[in-house]
């Protein structure tokens, strides 16, 4: 199963939306829009973003493992 966004309005009528892992585990999470589509928008561009994004990592830790 893949994982999935999850679009929810909260009680100040702002939308977010979190991309989920096929477990449930939260990945990422939006800022409030104000209106459900713009945070589809936001959807949107994270899928195209992510397709190609590469990881720019600007810590002075060497990268760990993916196995940590």
């Amino acid at each position: 199963m893949a994982g999935k966004f999850i679009v929810t309005e909260g009680e100040s009528g702002e939308y977010r939306f979190v991309l989920t892992a096929a477990n449930g585990e939260v990945i990422a999470t939006s800022e409030g829009y104000r209106q459900k589509g713009s945070a589809l928008n936001g959807i949107d561009s994270v899928r195209r973003a992510a397709v190609d994004a590469i990881v720019d990592d600007r810590t002075l830790e060497p990268s760990p493992t993916h196995a940590d």
